[in-house]
């Protein structure tokens, strides 16, 4: 029976903990911006160009 008291303990810290985290992370500013996230996929990613095009590199079949 002790041993449901120190689980119970345990578990209600960590969730008061989890809570206090979620509290100051919205006084922060965290969950702000709710229009970028849904138009963030609209946006491709990039691709970054190689310094050495593919005609520039060796063929295998040229000897």
């Amino acid at each position: 029976m002790d041993i449901i008291i120190i689980l119970l303990t345990i578990s209600l810290s960590i969730a008061a903990g989890f809570l206090v985290l979620f509290i100051w992370n919205i006084r922060s500013g965290q969950y702000d911006d709710t229009y970028t996230p849904s138009i963030r996929i609209l946006f491709g990613d990039k691709k970054k160009e190689s310094k050495a095009s593919e005609s520039d590199l060796p063929s295998k079949h040229q000897p």
